[in-house]
């Protein structure tokens, strides 16, 4: 049984892992090639739009996803019934954003922020009719079929977003680029699916699914704000070309940290609720993925943020430079984040959405002390504070979730320590070899070589048991491939 448990959680998190990396992988391309061709203030652009349909995707959801995974006996009434209010929240938020975006604009200062939301919020539609598919294929840990889908929409969307680009469209290169890849998303579910939703609605579903999802809904809800808030206050009190680099930044570290957050969310939900009932089983998978996953998260980020400069200035040129001071500070502060998604998944997985949601509102208002520093002082003190934050955040979700598995704040600290060390030994090495007189594009190729040569000497000679229990995992799918 235990080894059934691995095998299904290595298979879901390596599908997952390569569906996030092609999305990632094709998206990332995609970018690169668009932020030569497009300024700084079109990302500002769409960066702004993304503050409102973000926090409305967030409220179409409604908690019901989450409900229905952790429902391990969901009928068909069940799906019916959250198809129905994820499509009728989508509608009502839709017309709701329409009527407001000449308010928008003009709050802004951007009269052209009236038809770019108009036209890109329909994602917000198409997404809603997405939403169950994509939850009956995650409910059985099937995330094959979601990569092949995310594979076809990304190169497909990309394709379109560039022509645009190239054609002279400018900022709704990056619209047309986000709804193609809506569209293309939501038909190829639907069709690898094969389950067409029924005119079912549920009352008992609704209160069932509901009673648990509307917490964890105004939490995401919450969560979500506070992210976008952060846009707000550079766009707002700086100017949408600053919200671009900036935008530009936290993408760029949103390759590793979100997408493994992602990953690590997506995978473990189903299958530790699975196991819900079987508390020694819960605490021995919980302590594994904390130090398996913040291994690979801490040295990938603070690897990121100590080859910043060289790589944005490779990649997308001089002009993003204030992306490129902004990188390592929101990498460090992003390294913790798959941490969190952890401890705050096993609240979701003992029911306890209420804690979930309590907390939530605790860290919000510890966070307004970030923005209020953005907004007054600067965003380079508002990063730093930024910090400080999620240090004290850690506290606070793995205080909840330690306490009722037996597994504290400081027995998940000394477990992630040496993943650290290794992270700031591997950084340290690499980060000042920029101030060399050499050209960026001899700097990089060595940035990157001599990290990769300190980390494997590093977890070799001191034998890290984190490295070794990787190894063991994945040497089975390289012998398949021939590649060990």
């Amino acid at each position: 049984m235990a080894e059934s448990l691995r095998k299904t959680t290595i298979k879901g998190v390596s599908w997952s892992a390569i569906d996030n990396v092609v999305q990632t992988g094709v998206t990332f391309v995609v970018s690169i090639v668009l932020a030569r061709l497009l300024s700084p203030d079109d990302y500002g652009l769409i960066g702004i739009i993304a503050i409102f349909t973000t926090v409305c995707t967030a409220l179409i959801n409604g908690g019901f996803t989450t409900a229905l995974i952790r429902k391990q006996d969901a009928t068909d009434e069940d799906y019916c019934t959250a198809f129905i209010c994820n499509l009728g929240i989508s509608l009502i938020l839709y017309v709701l954003i329409f009527i407001c975006a000449p308010l928008i604009a003009e709050f802004f200062c951007r009269e052209e922020l009236v038809a770019l939301t108009q036209v890109s919020s329909l994602g917000m539609i198409i997404g809603a009719l997405a939403l169950v598919q994509q939850t009956r294929l995650t409910k059985r840990i099937d995330f094959k079929s979601q990569t092949k889908i995310t594979l076809i929409a990304s190169v497909v969307s990309g394709i379109v977003g560039i022509v645009m680009a190239l054609w002279g469209f400018g900022v709704w290169s990056l619209v047309a680029q986000q709804l193609v890849s809506h569209i293309l998303r939501t038909v190829l579910l639907w069709i690898v699916n094969k389950w067409i939703p029924h005119l079912i609605f549920s009352s008992d579903s609704f209160h069932e699914l509901f009673g648990f999802g509307w917490k964890m809904m105004v939490s995401n809800v919450l969560n979500t704000v506070w992210k976008e808030l952060y846009q707000v206050v550079v766009g707002k009190f700086y100017n949408t070309a600053l919200l671009g680099q900036y935008t530009r930044s936290k993408q760029f570290s949103k390759l590793l940290s979100s997408n493994l957050t992602s990953v690590i969310q997506r995978v473990t939900y189903p299958v530790l609720s699975n196991i819900q009932d079987d508390r020694e089983r819960m605490v021995i998978a919980y302590k594994k993925l904390i130090k398996i996953t913040m291994f690979f998260t801490a040295v990938s980020m603070f690897f990121l943020g100590a080859i910043a400069e060289p790589l944005l200035y490779c990649l997308i040129g001089p002009k993003w430079h204030e992306a490129a001071v902004y990188l390592p500070l929101i990498c460090i502060s992003g390294s913790s984040y798959p941490l969190h998604a952890i401890n705050l998944n096993m609240l979701q997985v003992q029911g306890r959405s209420d804690l979930f949601l309590f907390l939530e509102i605790i860290k919000k208002i510890i966070a307004i002390g970030p923005l209020a520093i953005g907004a007054f002082v600067g965003i380079m003190p508002m990063l730093y504070a930024n910090i400080l934050v999620n240090i004290i955040e850690f506290f606070l979700n793995s205080h909840y979730s330690g306490k009722y598995l037996g597994y504290s704040s400081w027995m998940q600290i000394k477990d992630v320590a040496p993943s650290y060390t290794l992270a700031i030994i591997v950084a340290i090495s690499i980060y000042f070899l920029k101030y060399l007189p050499l050209s960026f594009w001899i700097v990089l190729p060595v940035q990157i070589i001599m990290g990769i040569i300190v980390f494997f000497i590093f977890c070799r000679t001191i034998k890290m048991e984190e490295y070794q229990e990787l190894e063991v995992m994945v040497k089975p799918y390289l012998k398949k491939f021939k590649l060990f």
